[in-house]
């Protein structure tokens, strides 16, 4: 259980920050410090078995069939990243605690910034490659809402969606990748993936894996050609900047990339594919980065730099390149963290981050100045500090591949080195010269708490830049044996290695770089460049901009060529796929058998003709009568239901007769709603020729999409049915779901996880609909539309029934429409309680429960239901979603498959054996859904057909109280 408390806590940390008060910034700091302190002390419990070398796994059983079972996987490598997501984490937990305003959202904040550990924990640890892509897109959700956090301001706005685009783009396609991964292995356990290293590079679809794999890890790096976005999300808040930028966010990408090595490396294609993407983005970030005039848009440049420098390593392919990939990897995360936390120190303490106007601040901050410095020294690669000793490994390796024939990867690697100097010499140029006037704020330093982070990261600097075999080396050791294994190389992380060539290019990088910076300060007017020269055409952002607009161009020009207001217009294009795509999915059919003939049965015929002959008037009635058009269309469905039950299916009879039910009383409410015709409004004078052209067309069209269902449903008739699910669900429905009714067993066990799905979207479509009518305000039906072209002859749409039960006209007397509501009650637990058994079940009975309402709400008037029914559809919807995923929360914690049902026989008094299935809380959850789903979606529904009709002045509530108010 620790292992699933890692990834746990952080969640259950972001919901509880969600629900506290807006005046409570200690205690959401504290709850926050809390989660990372216990995530660390679990961590630390791990590490004896993980520095013994064990790999340690828990596994919960979820699609075991299809291999997709939620596995959380610790070794050395995933250890250690772990650690250092917690660790910086705190770090970044405490410095926000003084770096919000009081009068930002703060529970928001601590809320996003939890709930994005908890998905960063979950791509580290996790032991199946489906289930990492999922936390790999949580990651990309959870950083979007961290970067729109000041939703108020445009920049933020863009930044984030700009992150989400290529970030859940990027996602798309590792997810196609891990899919191709996993066929070619046959397996998605990341285990028995990073064993079959052999196969998958000599497997004909290894290009295609690699380059899918690639692009996701590459858009999540901020990797050339998809760096822009990177830059764009400095809009976020500096603790979201320092924390997503060093430690979490943009480490996913080589995180993934270091886990996959040993199944994808060693190859020509990976070589080039990613140290040629690093090489790009190393010396591109680079150098845009020495001209940038803010100071967190300097170290986003300067991250970008770092993370293809570690993507260089890694393409590289070599064992000691790797490990110089994850030792850079945590020097980058320190000084970096460091650095991001001293530029928010600036920005709060004097107002701005503009390098142009700051200079001399070591007068007024001279230990954040003194720990500025450290830290960009760091990132220069100065000698005693953590980077030099990364980067000089980075050099050594350039050297070892390059040799005589590419010598450009050293003069590449020497350049990035300098361009790090100049950038790195800029930033800190802010604590000299004489002090700066008129900034917005008089500087100061910060609070020592807010600084402590910063002085434990720049300590960490020198403790490693000094003595890294007794501070890191064990740490990095672990990590590097969990990726090579028995390919680890020997490695010394001395100080001194002696005057080799690695040292000369160090030396060549920081000579370099200190005589760029002062010919570009002195002879170029650094302050002045408005654009980094030579390159600054050429924008990623602007073209990710202009994509997006022409998608949106594209999408509408394609809506003017296929949408319309008519609805007849989207029906006819939807006709005319009917037309095509039955046929298409049916195919030739094997043989056209003729279907056994049966006895004719002339009261089924005589049933179905009463139903076509409903269909085809209610078409010709939509013309001058939609009231009565409802109701013969209600006739067709109700032909439908006795057709279900005729052919031995009551659950499919049911259903149908209250899906009916529902949907007529839901478009009776719309009726009023709709404008006249198009007809009407565009006036007579219409040739008769056109008006019979364009009925013959849509005749013609409804013949043709009904003879293609039928001859689809004809190939499925004559298809063998030999070997059918079928069969499965008929000999397993009683002793492998405990029921007889196949019918419900199946929607409840068998298929519990697609019933799951299909509530879930029935609550969100029913919170849709709610959010959409509370801000429509429909005007009264004489603002619009004039009386002459209202329906002709349907004085019924003039006045609701919750009109008429208001105005006091009841055609029965209200008591005993009261009496209604407790005998459909009845009936509704009565259809539920038989369901696993009998025709029935919670869908079912839900409706039946949800109609009942409806019918008091009709009949006996909106304010007699709200003052005496207290329904509360939104709680509905939440309870009956946690009761479904609760019963297969409840399998897991017995160590079954997800939704696993049992079926208990307990012996009552008086009643007898009862059988008590774990799918009747499942099924319970269902019928509470549907009730919420149905009540929610129509009585909103009603109340804005009410305000609809409400002359000009009356009163008219904002919204309905049913949503809002006491009663639901």
């Amino acid at each position: 259980m620790l292992l699933s408390s890692l990834v746990l806590v952080p969640f259950i940390g972001s919901l509880l920050a969600a629900l506290m008060p807006q005046d409570a910034r200690n205690r959401e700091s504290w709850l926050a410090i809390g989660v990372t302190v216990c995530g660390l002390v679990i961590g630390g419990l791990l590490l004896p078995q993980i520095a013994s070398g064990e790999v340690l796994r828990e596994e919960y059983a979820w699609l075991p069939a299809q291999g997709l079972d939620f596995v959380l996987r610790v070794d050395g490598l995933a250890w250690v990243f772990t650690m250092l997501v917690l660790a910086i984490g705190l770090l970044v937990v405490l410095y926000a605690r003084y770096y919000m305003s009081p009068d930002d959202p703060v529970p928001r904040f601590f809320s996003f910034l939890l709930a994005f550990m908890g998905s960063m924990l979950g791509v580290v640890l996790s032991g199946n490659l489906v289930q990492l892509v999922v936390f790999w897109e949580l990651t990309s959700v959870t950083s979007f809402l961290l970067i729109g956090y000041w939703h108020h301001r445009a920049d933020a706005r863009r930044g984030a969606r700009m992150a989400f685009t290529v970030t859940a783009t990027g996602g798309l396609c590792l997810l196609a990748g891990v899919l191709v991964l996993g066929h070619i292995v046959g397996s998605y356990d990341l285990d028995v993936v990073l064993a079959a290293g052999d196969a998958v590079r000599g497997h004909d679809l290894y290009l295609t894996a690699l380059v899918l794999i690639a692009l996701g890890a590459l858009t999540k790096s901020a990797q050339f050609p998809f760096h822009f976005w990177l830059p764009h999300a400095m809009a976020a808040p500096t603790p979201v900047s320092s924390y997503l930028h060093s430690a979490t966010m943009v480490k996913a990408g080589v995180f993934l990339l270091v886990r996959l090595w040993p199944t994808l490396a060693g190859t020509p294609e990976w070589t080039w594919i990613v140290g040629g993407a690093g090489v790009c983005t190393m010396l591109l970030g680079a150098f845009i980065a020495i001209f940038q005039h803010d100071l967190k848009g300097l170290l986003a440049y300067s991250t970008i730099s770092h993370l293809g420098l570690i993507t260089v390593l890694i393409g590289i392919g070599t064992p000691m390149a790797i490990v110089a990939a994850i030792f850079h990897i945590l020097n980058h995360a320190v000084f970096k963290a460091s650095l991001f936390m001293t530029a928010g120190i600036i920005d709060h303490e004097s107002g701005t981050r503009d390098l142009r106007v700051l200079r001399g601040l070591r007068h007024k901050l001279p230990i954040t100045a003194t720990l500025a410095i450290v830290a960009s020294a760091a990132m220069a690669g100065v000698p005693l500090l953590n980077g030099f000793l990364s980067k000089e490994m980075f050099f050594a390796e350039t050297i070892h591949v390059g040799g005589d024939r590419h010598w450009w990867m050293s003069i590449a690697a020497v350049a990035m080195g300098m361009f790090s100097v100049a950038y790195s010499l800029r930033f800190i140029s802010v604590f000299f010269g004489a002090p700066a006037q008129n900034l917005p704020r008089d500087p100061h330093e910060p609070p020592h708490l807010m600084r402590l982070p910063v002085e434990l990261l720049v300590l960490t600097c020198l403790v490693v830049g000094i003595a890294p075999g007794l501070s890191i080396e064990p740490l990095l050791h672990l990590a590097v044996v969990a990726t090579l294994g028995a390919a680890t190389p020997a490695y010394d992380l001395a100080v001194w290695h002696g005057f080799n060539l690695a040292l000369l290019m160090s030396v060549a990088a920081l000579g370099g770089g200190l005589v760029l910076y002062v010919v570009l300060r002195r002879h170029f007017n650094l302050q002045q460049l408005v654009q980094a020269p030579l390159i600054h055409r050429f924008s990623g952002a602007q073209a990710f901009e202009t994509m997006m607009l022409q998608m949106t161009r594209g999408a509408e020009w394609l809506l003017r060529c296929v949408g319309t207001q008519r609805l007849q217009s989207q029906l006819m294009l939807m006709m005319l796929g009917l037309l095509v795509v039955p046929l298409l999915l049916a195919g030739p059919p094997p043989a056209w058998t003729v279907l056994p003939q049966q006895d004719f049965d002339l009261l089924f015929a005589a049933m179905w003709v009463i139903g076509a002959g409903c269909a085809l008037a209610g078409a010709w009635m939509a013309k001058y009568h939609r009231l009565a058009a409802l109701a013969l269309i209600g006739g067709t469905g109700i032909v439908t239901a006795a057709t279900f039950l005729w052919l031995s299916a009551p659950d499919l009879a049911l259903t149908q007769l209250m899906v009916e039910t529902v949907s007529t009383v839901l478009i009776l409410l719309g009726l009023r709603w709709l404008p006249p015709r198009l007809e009407a409004m565009a006036g007579p004078g219409q040739p008769l020729w056109r008006v019979w052209a364009r009925r013959s067309r849509d005749l013609a069209l409804a013949v043709g999409g009904g003879v293609a269902l039928a001859a689809l449903t004809y190939a499925v008739l004559v298809h063998p049915a030999s070997d059918t699910m079928a069969d499965f669900f008929l000999l397993n429905a009683l002793s492998g779901g405990g029921g007889s009714n196949v019918v419900n067993v199946l929607l409840v066990d068998f298929r519990s996880f697609d019933t799951l799905g299909e509530i879930t979207v029935l609550a969100v479509v029913a919170l849709t609909v709610y959010a959409l009518l509370r801000r429509f305000r429909p005007a009264p039906e004489s603002a619009t539309i004039p009386p002459q072209q209202r329906f002709v002859g349907d004085p019924a749409c003039r006045q609701s029934p919750a009109e008429q039960a208001n105005s006091g006209y009841l055609l029965v007397p209200g008591i005993y429409l009261r009496l209604l509501l407790p005998f459909m009650g009845v009936v509704a637990v009565y259809f539920f309680m038989r369901g696993h058994n009998l025709p029935g079940g919670g869908f079912v009975a839900g409706l039946i429960f949800a109609v009942a309402i409806l019918v008091q709400y009709m009949l006996a008037g909106t304010t007699w239901v709200e003052n005496h029914l207290q329904l509360r559809p939104h709680r509905w919807l939440g309870f009956g979603l946690l009761l479904a995923c609760g019963t297969g929360l409840v399998a897991w914690g017995f160590g079954h498959p997800f939704l696993t049902t049992h079926t208990a026989h307990v012996n009552w008094p008086l009643v007898g054996e009862l059988h008590l299935p774990s799918a009747f809380v499942f099924d319970l959850g269902v019928f509470i859904v549907v009730v919420g789903t149905t009540i929610l979606m129509l009585v909103a529904l009603a109340h804005q057909s009410l305000r609809a009709h409400r002359q000009p002045g009356a009163e008219a509530p904002d919204a309905p109280a049913s949503v809002t108010g006491r009663a639901l």
